[in-house]
């Protein structure tokens, strides 16, 4: 319930609310109840037209769905995470440039001292009397830089660590997707913008993922079971991509593999490798020790240019998946 909403006007939402979950036929779980209350009070006008924009194209309202919008349009997470992402990359290597510019600084001042010696190998009485005294000066003076450097470089480290650490859980809160543990479409489209400015005709290959019967296991078995096997499936699929892939969840239960550079042949058989690993998954609940259904997988395979649109060309390759 807004803030300015009356309890009357709430009511009236709320019901409506309930009803427009039944019309999208999802449960009532405070996310979807969070999203439906919005999109029927109109105030998110972002929110109502990404739901409207999914509807328009026949695809679902799904669970996964509904997580994305809710952590967008409601978190408002999205675009105030990425500029906290940028600051504080911002700020390491600021950090990093300021250790680099002391470490200058002391070999400069260690080089002044060895300047010294030349007066110590005179013979000179009088340049050797002054050049000790110069050196004996020079070394508690750098003594105490030293110490100095040492204590900033020891607090720097300290805060370079747990800035690292932030940053690796934001970027998980991000671009990783929390069940599956794989990228998310945000990571997908931060990638394809870092391709595309690296190399504006960067042909990358495609392989779109689907879990055949996904729904019928969920309605039989429960969310609960389906997730653990759709993040055991993501799983085996991670394994055959190397660090040049990117394995994304684009949705419920289907994933997407991009391989920059790589030829839709060696595509073709990673997808075909995928799909017999898949199939040779077996699934037994813990609980009852009941023997799960052996899981399938449907691929389909499609090269494009990082110029194109990406989601074009996703669904292009999904009306091509064969089982």
């Amino acid at each position: 319930m807004k803030y300015q909403d009356s309890i009357k006007q709430a009511d009236v939402i709320l019901a409506q609310a309930i009803k427009q979950l039944q019309l999208w036929h999802l449960a009532a779980t405070p996310i979807n109840y969070a999203i439906s209350y919005e999109f029927v009070a109109q105030t998110n006008k972002a929110l109502t037209a990404a739901i409207k924009y999914q509807l328009s194209t026949g695809k679902k309202l799904d669970n996964f769905y509904m997580e994305a919008v809710y952590q967008q349009f409601i978190l408002g997470q999205s675009k105030f995470r990425d500029e906290m992402l940028s600051e504080f990359d911002g700020l390491i290597n600021s950090v990093q440039t300021n250790v680099n510019d002391s470490t200058i600084s002391v070999d400069s001042f260690i080089s002044k001292l060895d300047s010294n010696l030349n007066d110590l190998k005179s013979g000179d009485k009088e340049k050797v009397n002054h050049a000790c005294n110069n050196l004996a000066k020079a070394t508690i003076v750098f003594k105490t830089e030293q110490q100095r450097l040492t204590e900033r470089l020891q607090k720097v480290q300290k805060n370079s660590q747990e800035l690292q650490l932030e940053l690796e859980d934001i970027r998980k809160e991000i671009y990783l997707d929390p069940l599956t543990g794989l990228y998310n479409r945000k990571a997908m489209s931060k990638n394809i913008e870092a391709w595309y400015k690296e190399n504006p005709d960067k042909s990358v290959a495609a392989i779109v993922i689907n879990v055949d019967q996904y729904s019928q296991i969920t309605q039989r078995f429960g969310t609960l079971i389906g997730d653990v096997l759709l993040s055991k499936i993501a799983h085996k699929i991670e394994s055959y991509v190397d660090d040049s892939g990117l394995p994304i969840r684009t949705g419920g239960d289907e994933f997407l593999i991009l391989l920059p550079e790589v030829d839709s042949q060696i595509a073709y058989e990673i997808g075909e490798k995928i799909r017999e690993g898949v199939s040779k998954l077996r699934f037994i609940s813990s609980k009852s020790g009941v023997r799960l259904p052996q899981m399938t997988i449907s691929v389909g395979v499609n090269k494009f240019n990082v110029s194109q649109n990406v989601n074009a060309v996703i669904d292009k390759t999904r009306n091509s998946i064969s089982t």
